[in-house]
């Protein structure tokens, strides 16, 4: 005769809490597993998107090798895990005409482009220090034979203004242009936009700056008393463009109101600790790629992080900004050319 065991076995209630607890179990598995392809994925298409942002020209391609010589690298000193030598780079603010939003910012509405802001960002190795030179737009020089999209080259052209070279030929000939007049090779090149500019300063929450005198200029529509203002997007844009209603009105006074914006911007986005805020970070970052251009050496959202991070030990005090020395051209009073030797020895200490 058989008994009944008892104690050692599960009841019917106790088989079924573990048949429900299983399944929470594996609905709990099946939807972390989920989630984590979710997020992979959407990683991948946030890696993707900030990628095609950007595009690229191949400078290094079109110049040859009839340029100023790269900087010697010091020979048996271990290569850093960032980089961390002397670096050139040509930064470019184009006002494009292309797409609605630059049209709306004051890109106008007809074609081309003109590289309306230019500045020689000069690392130094280490790059803890740097030095910033804006060129003046209006600067009449030698613009060289630059080779064109379509085939064949431009012709050599004297007492030109310095920003004819982006409308004739883009990148590649303002990269030409401003190392035929420093001989100090770019070894990169970054261009943006009316509309990228803006969505970088609104993504960081804007800037503050101080400005000496009243601002009142009918061309960029800005209207601001003399103080500190904090700016959005749209009005660091505008403050970025103002030339008619400060000082007499030429390019060198725009150049002083450009240089303290990017002292401003620099500050701001240092005060963000974007490696804390995932959501912030790419917000930046989004914007930072929007209406970028770059050579082909950044074009990459790995190379680009690379260069922010060699750039961690570089604070808005170290960083120097002047203009390139000019005087009055003879030939144009509303124009100016390089004056000598000041100009060439600013280049030759970039060297």
């Amino acid at each position: 005769m058989f008994l009944p065991v008892t104690g050692h076995g599960a009841s019917e209630e106790e088989d079924g809490h573990m048949g429900r607890r299983s399944t929470v179990l594996r609905t709990a598995g099946l939807t972390l597993a989920a989630l984590l392809v979710l997020a992979a994925a959407a990683a991948g298409w946030a890696y993707w998107h900030l990628n095609s942002n950007i595009t690229s020209v191949d400078i290094d391609n079109a110049l040859g090798d009839n340029r100023p010589p790269k900087p010697v690298a010091t020979p048996s000193v271990p290569a850093p895990a960032l980089p961390g030598g002397a670096l050139n780079i040509l930064v470019l603010g184009s006002d494009s005409r292309g797409g609605a939003e630059n049209q709306r910012l004051g890109g106008g509405d007809s074609s081309g482009a003109r590289s309306d802001t230019a500045m020689v960002v000069h690392l130094d190795a280490g790059r803890t220090s740097a030095t910033v030179v804006s060129i003046p737009r209006d600067t009449l020089v030698t613009r060289p034979s630059c080779p064109r999209r379509s085939g064949g080259s431009t012709a050599v052209s004297y007492n030109s203004m310095f920003n004819s070279a982006y409308a004739v030929g883009g990148p590649v000939c303002a990269v030409k242009t401003v190392e035929s007049i420093t001989d100090v090779r770019m070894d990169h090149y970054i261009e943006i936009d009316f509309s990228g500019f803006a969505k970088l300063v609104d993504a960081v929450g804007g800037v503050t700056v101080t400005t000496d005198e009243d601002i009142a200029d009918d061309d960029s529509h800005l209207r601001l008393k003399a103080g500190t203002h904090h700016l959005d997007g749209t009005q660091a844009l505008a403050l970025a463009r103002t030339r008619h209603g400060i000082g007499d009105g030429s390019d060198l006074g725009r150049i002083g109101l450009q240089q303290k914006l990017v002292k401003a911007l620099l500050d701001q986005i240092a005060a963000q600790r974007l490696l804390t805020d995932p959501a912030k970070l790419y917000r930046v970052a989004d914007a930072v790629t929007a209406g970028l251009t770059t050579d082909t050496g950044l074009d990459s959202l790995g190379e680009l992080t690379r260069l922010g991070q060699s750039l961690q030990g570089l604070s808005a005090s170290e960083v120097r900004t002047v203009t390139m020395p000019v005087v009055r051209a003879p030939s144009d009073p509303n124009r100016v050319v390089a004056e000598e030797p000041e100009a060439r020895e600013l280049w030759e200490s970039l060297r």
